[in-house]
């Protein structure tokens, strides 16, 4: 199964969207995690969300 971006419904190596923290709206190191939301470092780890690899599968 593929995750992607809950907005554009793409992989986020295709993903054309404005890349922030759903939280925190930072921009410093956003990736796409499980859920299909983008998280900074510091969300992803206080959430406990895993980020997804390039293709979209989860890491």
């Amino acid at each position: 199964m593929t995750t992607v971006c809950l907005q554009c419904e793409k992989p986020e190596s295709q993903c054309d969207c404005e890349k922030f923290c759903c939280f925190c709206q930072s921009q410093d190191n956003i990736r796409l995690c499980v859920d299909g939301l983008y998280y900074c470092p510091d969300c992803r780890e206080a959430c406990d969300v895993r980020v997804v690899d390039s293709d979209g599968r989860d890491a």
